[in-house]
């Protein structure tokens, strides 16, 4: 045999199915796309899955004379999940492009976000199909592939945070104004009188962008993508420096533009909606169905849900993004200026690292319970039922070293794309 052949066979990769059950260590699952040395991005990222957790089970496990408080706090704290939650994901890209940019060709690295993302959103399928199962019967199999979920927004969001990378900083700014100021007229546009019916071409488009239950749709979602990138290229240069004064400048800039963007989306999104007034209603706008909820006891009666409350208006996204920017900053400064490194923050960084396998485990058992706890009893239950889910996140983790997590599948895409560098 050649010398040829026999290095060919040496470097060769391995079977996919032999490769996947390596043992891949613990560190690449917790790490595949954390910030190292930046504390807070894994803790804010540990809180909006505990945020996810609690509305997942208030929403079911409230009792009916407790229910409105679901939809008053939750519409009031959204930007603490979804939007918050994707931030976070298209954030961290940042750290999988640039710490490996000079390391590795750009193709292999191409491949590596791509791989990623797909693996995400071949997940997100699985999801999309058992949720709307229960949410949307009427939608048939395959169309309930398809969703603008969380998963699913993470998944493009690995692709199209990297193509945001290749532009600057003013550019991805002004597109990212340009898709939250248009996304209202263009989404309106579906609901002029006549336009979609018999029109396939606008049923088709309205499917790919809206999709059948918007969570967190293309628009205004994907300007997420690029005004990201923009505060996590800051957060990479300041990490780099790794001094004080770098990270205090960082965290006046983020403070400052958490307060710009929070004003800017309340003092546009001030109009106040109703499911019946605005275009599209419930289905178009789901947690608009919140404002009932509220509604619900006699001593309540709210006129109307402000715009920049509701999720998938172009206000609530300027407004999501500078909580999110909020949440973000305050962290920062006590754990990563301050060095408030306490077993709590500990505790929600563990939650962090391992936030998309939480995503999925805590839903399974959360048809225990249906309309049962009163406020206390829910709180009692639901904190240690999060307890529970992160002591189980542990054992996974630790002990059958995360094999078949989302994160051992994105570590395990990352490893094979060292392997083929070999």
């Amino acid at each position: 045999m050649s010398i040829e052949n026999e290095f060919e066979r040496a470097t060769e990769s391995p079977p996919l199915f032999n490769y996947l059950q390596e043992i891949i260590p613990l560190e690449d699952i917790r790490d595949f796309a954390s910030p190292k040395r930046i504390g807070s991005i894994d803790f804010v990222k540990g809180f909006a899955i505990v945020f996810i957790m609690l509305a997942h089970s208030a929403a079911i496990w409230l009792n009916s004379e407790n229910y409105y408080l679901y939809g008053l706090l939750f519409a009031l704290l959204d930007f603490l999940g979804p939007s918050l939650f994707v931030f976070l994901s298209s954030l961290s890209v940042i750290f999988s492009i640039r710490n490996k940019q000079n390391k590795l060709p750009s193709k292999v690295l191409r491949m590596r976000i791509f791989s990623r993302g797909i693996i995400i959103i071949l997940i997100a399928t699985i999801y999309n199909v058992a949720s709307l199962s229960i949410e949307a019967p009427s939608i048939p199999f395959p169309l309930n592939l398809w969703g603008w979920s969380i998963l699913m927004f993470i998944g493009f969001s690995q692709i199209f945070s990297y193509y945001a990378l290749r532009l600057t900083k003013l550019s991805r700014a002004i597109l990212g104004i340009v898709i939250i100021f248009s996304s209202n007229f263009i989404r309106d546009l579906f609901f002029i009188p006549g336009i979609e019916e018999g029109n396939l071409i606008v049923i088709i488009v309205h499917y790919l962008v809206i999709g059948p239950i918007p969570m967190v749709p293309l628009l205004p979602g994907l300007a997420i993508c690029f005004i990201s990138t923009i505060f996590g290229e800051y957060l990479y240069e300041a990490m780099n420096k790794g001094t004080h004064d770098a990270y205090v400048g960082l965290y006046r800039i983020f403070m400052t533009w958490s307060i710009i963007l929070i004003l800017i989306g309340i003092g546009f999104g001030f109009q106040l909606y109703t499911r019946e007034t605005i275009l599209g209603g419930v289905f178009e706008y789901p947690n608009i169905a919140l404002l009932d909820v509220a509604n619900g006891p006699d001593f309540i009666d709210i006129p109307g849900m402000p715009e920049f409350l509701i999720r998938g208006r172009g206000p609530n996204l300027i407004y999501n993004l500078g909580a999110a920017l909020l949440v973000i900053s305050i962290s920062f400064y006590f754990i990563d200026i301050k060095k408030k490194y306490g077993n709590f923050v500990k505790m929600l960084v563990y939650y962090g690292k391992v936030s998309l396998s939480l995503f999925f485990v805590h839903q399974i058992f959360l048809g225990l319970f249906s309309r049962h706890f009163g406020i206390i009893l829910f709180l009692i239950t639901d904190l240690t039922y999060i307890g529970l889910m992160g002591f189980l996140m542990y054992i996974w983790m630790e002990y059958a070293n995360g094999v078949g997590s989302p994160e051992w599948l994105m570590a395990a895409m990352g490893r094979m794309g060292k392997k083929k560098r070999k």
